[in-house]
């Protein structure tokens, strides 16, 4: 993809048109869409579906994607300025402060996701896109000005919330945007770019900490100053980012959708594509507002209580993995290793460039060799790499550069596996609960592995003991394997599959 060639012009919307005066889309498809007694009939996801990739699908890719780039330069800060506060003079953290602060900012994403989850399926993917980050924006700006324990705790939370958001609506929209055969590739690649971020986290740390004055609490309140101003270009390239055409048919807008996919389809045509025909008809569904809760509750407790097994498997496993670890990265090499503060950064950015070509080489896989073997395996051999290392970190077998190989190649794997599950969570429930649904998925299970697991290796490492930091190894890596096993078991093969093949939508009508 050729971030150069990216073209930045605006989508220009009619106003919705009624069924009788929609145009049949150059090439012989059919109607887009065709609205009769609180139905409408539509071949939107055909469509979107046959499109080849081209530079809106890029321009997607990174306006949106740049979510996880932020939750990563977020997460990065708080770990490597984790010295840097316990050293300073307003804030005087201990390392349980450390870990309840990383605690803070998980459970801030898991009720923002909760919240505007739900929000994002009844008010659409654009709408949420502003609001949630308005509310990181203003968060992380806030968190620089922190003056105490409690404003730190809190402006964390609102941090987290806002970033948590952002994953419900950015994963359903760019789920929904890309075609059925680059979906698995392009869904792990972005969630693989957090480690863009946290490169950038590693750096920032590195250039303000050094040349902070000892003492100080500037380093680290220009650190989260750098989130907000990142924010701030994010909010400009979202402007050219149309409203899902999937989330706009089931809400009866047929003539929007038809007008955006029929301005990407001419997009595709100017930059000298063939469109291939439209392999599978329209399809008929019910016109709604939105899904009752009760009906969401029946979907994932009775009719896919299965894949919903398998999506909290996924996502506690991992949740716990990364967040356990990531949160307290920087406590284990202060601790541990004697490494200084203003120099954790530099152990960041080979861990951190692991972890992000991980989804970015091993992405393609999950679309050619398939979903339940890429995602088990990787699940598994994660586990396995990290209790191995966990027992050599026990008898102090390892340098603090071996320390940080040794989870290069743990996390090259299990960046992966975690992407995946984000994956899976969007792609084997229907249309209008795929929001709501990631942010459940995302809630609960980083509810049960993400919030207590930084609070517990916290714990863990205060002690001083690397037995204790072991068995909180040989716990996650139980989890990943244990996850790795559901998944062969129960996996869905969604590789190359539309959306509506793996989880046909609740508004279908025979």
């Amino acid at each position: 993809m050729n971030l150069r060639n990216i073209s930045f012009q605006a989508f220009t919307l009619p106003s919705a048109q009624p069924a009788a005066r929609l145009h049949e889309p150059s090439g012989g498809a059919a109607p887009a869409s065709r609205r009769d007694a609180g139905m409408i009939e539509t071949d939107i996801a055909p469509r979107l579906d046959r499109l080849p990739w081209d530079r809106f699908h890029t321009l997607v890719v990174v306006a949106l994607g740049i979510t996880w780039i932020l939750d990563g330069l977020e997460v990065t800060l708080a770990g490597s300025l984790a010295g840097a506060l316990e050293q300073s003079p307003t804030l005087r953290f201990t390392t349980v402060d450390v870990g309840l602060t990383g605690s803070a900012y998980l459970t801030g994403a898991v009720l923002g996701a909760i919240f505007f989850g739900w929000l994002t399926d009844r008010l659409g993917r654009k709408k949420l896109f502003f609001i949630t980050l308005a509310v990181y924006l203003s968060a992380t700006a806030a968190t620089a000005l922190s003056w105490d324990f409690w404003s730190f705790m809190l402006f964390r939370f609102l941090t987290g919330a806002g970033i948590g958001g952002e994953y419900t609506a950015i994963n359903s929209a760019i789920q929904e945007l890309t075609p059925a055969r680059y979906r698995g590739r392009t869904d792990l690649a972005i969630n693989g770019s957090f480690w863009v971020g946290a490169a950038l986290g590693a750096v920032v740390s590195i250039v303000l900490l050094g040349r902070a004055p000892p003492g100080s609490d500037l380093g680290w309140r220009l650190a989260f100053l750098v989130g907000a101003l990142l924010g701030l270009v994010i909010l400009f390239m979202r402007m050219w980012i149309p409203e899902s055409p999937r989330w706009l048919v089931t809400h009866g807008h047929g003539g929007e959708a038809h007008a955006v996919v029929g301005e990407i389809e001419a997009r595709v045509r100017r930059h000298g594509h063939t469109l291939s025909p439209i392999e599978t008809g329209s399809s008929r569904l019910r016109v709604r507002t939105h899904t009752p809760i009760r009906e969401v509750v029946v979907a994932l407790v009775h009719t896919w209580r299965t894949r919903t097994l398998v999506g909290l498997c996924l996502m506690a496993a991992q949740a716990f993995f990364y967040n356990a670890i990531f949160f307290t990265y920087a406590l284990i090499l202060t601790n541990f290793y004697g490494i200084p503060a203003a120099h954790v950064g530099w152990y960041i950015l080979p861990f951190a460039l692991g972890n992000f070509l991980g989804p970015l080489l091993l992405g393609r896989f999950f679309d050619t060799i398939g979903r339940k073997t890429m995602i088990a395996a990787t699940y598994a051999v994660s586990g396995l790499l990290l209790a191995v290392t966990g027992w050599l970190f026990s008898i102090a077998a390892l340098s603090a550069e071996a320390q940080t190989i040794a989870w290069m190649v743990i996390f090259f794997v299990a960046s992966a596996a975690a992407s995946s599950a984000y994956l899976t969570v969007g792609e084997i429930f229907p249309l209008e609960i795929r929001a709501l649904a990631i942010a459940f998925f995302y809630a609960v299970g980083t509810g049960i592995g993400g919030v207590a697991g930084p609070l517990l290796f916290g714990w863990l490492i205060a002690s001083g003991s690397r037995a204790s930091v072991f068995f909180g190894y040989l716990l996650g890596a139980a989890l990943m394997v244990a996850a790795g096993v559901v998944e062969w078991v129960w996996g869905i093969a969604a590789e190359r599959r539309p959306l509506e093949a793996i989880a046909r939508p609740l508004a279908a009508v025979e």
